[in-house]
């Protein structure tokens, strides 16, 4: 049921713990985030958190942030969100596979702006925009 490409993402933290397995595709824009939607990434009705499908945004917004950055051997020592803003456009339910499909607006000096579409089996459910400070290397 994990679609092709998709690999367990390495990237771990005590706050995506309870999610896990989650799963990453990452090609020369982007990493896109994923998993099957559990009982964990839902709310009292079954349907997909508005928090978790935020969560998830971030990061991926975040790491494809810092792969834009990176291609343009900028010294980067993280990233920092400043704004996210996420609209809610559809719902997903458990057993669904959920994942995150990201792009770079504008990398500058010191911020990067993201989108990002967040799917429930290809349907989009949500779609997220983000500013991140860039953390230079020095920082």
């Amino acid at each position: 049921m994990i679609p092709d490409g998709f690999t367990p993402h390495l990237r771990k933290s005590k706050f995506t713990e309870p999610w896990e397995p989650l799963y990453a595709r990452q090609d020369e824009c982007q990493v896109s985030l994923g998993t099957v939607l559990r009982d964990v990434h839902c709310n009292s009705r079954g349907l997909v958190h508005g928090g978790f499908i935020a969560a998830i945004a971030d990061n991926a917004m975040g790491l494809t942030c810092g792969i834009a950055l990176k291609s343009a051997s900028r010294d980067v020592n993280g990233l920092v969100t400043i704004t996210l803003t996420t609209d809610y456009v559809g719902s997903a339910r458990i057993g669904q596979w959920f994942e995150t499909n990201s792009s770079v607006v504008k990398a500058g000096g010191s911020l990067c702006f993201a989108q990002s579409l967040l799917m429930a089996d290809g349907a989009v459910i949500a779609r997220a925009n983000a500013t991140f400070k860039v953390l230079s290397g020095s920082a």
